[in-house]
């Protein structure tokens, strides 16, 4: 446990060290809060059932601090370590490969946490955004939701061999994703076969199950089914793929 501590609190300055992940987790979510909050307001629409933009928007949101955790930041700084030789020196300590995993789980953890935080409060302060009428069910839901992704992320830094591949890779993958999913845009807006592909991608049953615990919806089950899915594969695709070197 120890170690354990030891290693997340290394791993977290050297997180907040790095601009282009704070950015993305800490930055780029309040920048899409400004600028379609600043667009739209946060007056009830009939095009968004009755919700204003902003109430509609911030689980999108959310889902986007988590898939960029997940898809970019973890398995990129993972996979930079493979590739400089660093897990290489972790394999000759004590240190086991759950310890090297756990501190980035932490860590991923703490960031995801901030940026959620600073992105409802400025939404609350601001455009006066809704508070989740289930909120022990929207921080359940953005718990699992998260954990999910930081399994695909450890299927990426395991299967993916340089920092460079898992960051293309990443982006390829999460980009379309987040605008597939209703995390970048309302689904309302996608047409009918768009709306079907995106049916198929976990970061759309994120935005799902937050949305619908935040507005009071309950459980959306088949989401849930898919999230828990999705996080059970990824934990033991991870553990077959995860190299030292």
């Amino acid at each position: 446990m120890r170690a354990l501590r030891k290693l997340a609190w290394v791993e977290l300055k050297l997180y907040v060290r790095e601009p282009i992940g704070t950015f993305f987790t800490l930055v780029f979510p309040l920048l899409l809060l400004f600028l379609f909050g600043t667009i739209y307001g946060n007056e009830p629409s009939e095009f968004l059932g009755g919700r204003g933009s902003v109430d509609n928007s911030v689980p999108g949101y959310i889902g986007i601090i988590i898939g960029t955790v997940g898809m970019l930041s973890l398995p990129i700084s993972l996979a930079s370590y493979r590739e400089q030789g660093i897990l290489r020196r972790f394999r000759a300590t004590p240190l086991h490969a759950l310890v090297v995993m756990g501190s980035r789980v932490i860590v991923s953890s703490i960031m995801s946490l901030i940026g959620i935080v600073l992105l409802f409060l400025a939404g609350r302060a601001i455009y006066g955004l809704m508070i989740p009428i289930a909120p022990l069910g929207v921080i359940l839901a953005t718990a699992l939701s998260a954990i999910s992704f930081f399994a695909i992320g450890f299927v990426l830094a395991g299967l993916l061999p340089t920092a460079n591949a898992a960051q293309v890779v990443g982006m390829a993958l999460f980009y379309p994703m987040m605008f597939l999913s209703g995390a970048g845009l309302p689904r309302q807006m996608l047409p009918d076969l768009l709306l079907k592909i995106g049916n198929f991608l976990p970061l759309t049953h994120v935005v799902t199950l937050i949305q619908d615990l935040w507005m009071g919806d309950g459980w959306n089950l088949t989401s849930l089914a898919a999230l828990a899915g999705t996080l059970v594969v990824g934990l033991v695709v991870a553990t077959l793929t995860f190299r030292w070197e």
